[in-house]
């Protein structure tokens, strides 16, 4: 495997600060997003650097949102995405940006031509979280969701890039960016719940007459409820759905880029699986993907992407 300076030598970063901006990024990457960060291993070295600035961006940001120091309080944190904001917009206009991840952050939006709303979206998402508890229905978390999500799926399409017109791939990696997001929410009820937020549509829970009261208690008791089951049971089908309409983009992606996002796909599927099999119950577990699940799927994976890389192929829409 390339090392983490022989992708920066091998994207052409060559300015010091710089790479030391790109290496946070990826150790962002490497120690919040595990799944994620495991299939883009398969991706060509001077590919990740984009990827590793694309997401820790997001998981800085984030952090501010979801793990608050002890006496930070939600006037605090606005305030510290209104600094963020501001340095984005600096960066964004040929500025020079005063944080590393946004220094990292600009470089990619430079070199890949991603637009900015994308990022604006990004921030928008990141403030309803300090203020929204609740979603009624699915169309309402997917206003969330485009901010938080489906704008990932978009800004890493050119980084990937693609063998068919990025316009058509585009609703295929935004769907992506909701199906791994919307697993992340059926995952980790107990841990948002705990944040004060319920990213379960208020309407599928009602149908299946559960309500926040009985969410706290499984959370308390970490046991499952037969109402949590239904209600979990039809959103596992909702997310399947949003897997299905991602799925066909796959072979809209540039040869070297399938098997990375392939990698992806197929391990964040898997965690509805680990759900599915222990019957719904995501009180007493954190379902995650094994180790050596993992590496089933990643080493074939591998395997397709340096016989890609060896076969050199139009990059239409690159």
């Amino acid at each position: 495997m390339t090392s983490a300076t022989g992708e920066l030598d091998a994207a052409g970063i060559e300015a010091g600060r710089l790479r030391a901006d790109y290496l946070l990024c990826r150790a962002l990457h490497a120690r919040h997003g595990r799944t994620y960060f495991a299939a883009t291993r398969v991706l060509p070295p001077e590919r990740r650097p984009g990827i590793h600035a694309l997401y820790g961006f997001a998981r800085w940001v984030d952090d501010i949102v979801d793990e608050p120091g002890a006496d930070t309080t939600p006037d605090d944190q606005r305030a510290r995405l209104d600094e963020i904001g501001a340095d984005m917009d600096t960066a964004f206009t040929g500025g020079e940006p005063r944080e590393p991840v946004l220094r990292a952050l600009a470089h990619t939006v430079e070199r890949y031509g991603l637009p900015s709303d994308y990022f604006t979206a990004f921030m928008a998402s990141m403030r309803m979280d300090l203020d929204t508890t609740a979603y009624r229905d699915l169309p309402h978390l997917r206003e969330y969701m485009y901010g938080s999500a489906a704008v990932i799926g978009l800004q890493v399409l050119p980084v990937l890039g693609t063998s068919a017109p990025r316009e058509e791939a585009a609703p295929h990696a935004a769907a992506l960016g909701e199906a791994f997001q919307l697993t992340n929410f059926l995952r980790d009820v107990a841990e948002d719940l705990r944040r004060g937020r319920v990213y379960l549509p208020a309407d599928v829970l009602d149908a299946h007459g559960v309500d926040r009261p009985l969410l706290e208690h499984c959370a308390v008791t970490r046991r499952p409820d037969p109402r949590m089951r239904g209600a979990l049971a039809a959103l596992v089908e909702a997310n399947q759905e949003f897997y299905r309409e991602a799925e066909p983009g796959i072979a809209m992606l540039s040869p070297v880029a399938r098997p990375c996002v392939t990698t992806a796909f197929r391990l964040y599927r898997a965690i509805l699986d680990e759900i599915t099999a222990a019957d719904f119950d995501v009180w007493s577990v954190r379902h995650r993907v094994s180790d050596t699940r993992k590496l089933a799927v990643a080493a074939p994976a591998l395997a397709r992407a340096l016989w890609a890389r060896t076969v050199p192929r139009p990059r239409a829409g690159t």
